[in-house]
């Protein structure tokens, strides 16, 4: 009996076939990015500029050592209790200047919000994940009190308004919404010093 040769498969095809694979998968698949810690940074100074002179009741320290402990004004502190600290800080209102601060008046501690300054100073061995947490605990103390500010605009918050304002398809004013947010962003400046030991 004669041997009979197994059929041939065609793969003339076979490259066309991945090459259009591979165009489908770079098509569709999203490539996340980290985008990082949004930081505006000062204007550049003239150099022979004298420096503003700050008190020091207005500068608020944070410590982050190599351990991952915080000290806040000179205070071990939880990280739990940050935010807190932060606020009572930024909304003190001690020379009276702030007429929507919501703050005690000390006047040992921070005049207003416009002068109210958070120093963060870590060290290198600080690991990042402790880091980030403390800069996201910072970062919600200006955003609550932000958020106060906003049913004095007829919103309910803070987001609530960049939301709106960064909609395309809202049909409210956006001049005014964005004269609005730049008045609560300058009832509550965010002023955040960073430097690394």
């Amino acid at each position: 009996m004669a041997k009979r040769a197994a059929p041939e498969v065609n793969a003339g095809s076979m490259a066309d076939i991945a090459f259009l694979l591979l165009i489908f998968f770079l098509v569709t698949t999203t490539i996340e990015t980290d985008s990082g810690i949004n930081r505006k940074l000062p204007p550049i100074e003239d150099p022979n500029a004298k420096p503003p002179t700050i008190k020091q009741k207005n500068i608020f320290t944070v410590l982050l050592n190599g351990k991952d402990q915080l000290l806040v004004e000179d205070e071990v502190m939880e990280l739990k209790d940050l935010r807190k600290a932060a606020i009572e800080f930024l909304d003190n209102g001690g020379d009276g200047s702030c007429s929507y601060c919501k703050g005690k008046k000390d006047p040992n501690s921070s005049d207003n919000p416009d002068k109210a300054i958070i120093s963060l100073k870590n060290e290198r061995e600080t690991t990042y994940k402790t880091y980030i947490a403390v800069q996201n605990e910072l970062v919600a103390a200006y955003n609550v009190l932000r958020d106060r500010r906003a049913p004095a605009y007829g919103y309910k918050t803070f987001a609530e308004m960049e939301a709106l304002y960064n909609d395309v398809n809202w049909p409210g004013n956006k001049n005014k919404l964005k004269d609005q947010i730049e008045k609560i962003k300058m009832a509550y400046p965010q002023k955040l010093s960073e430097v690394q030991n």
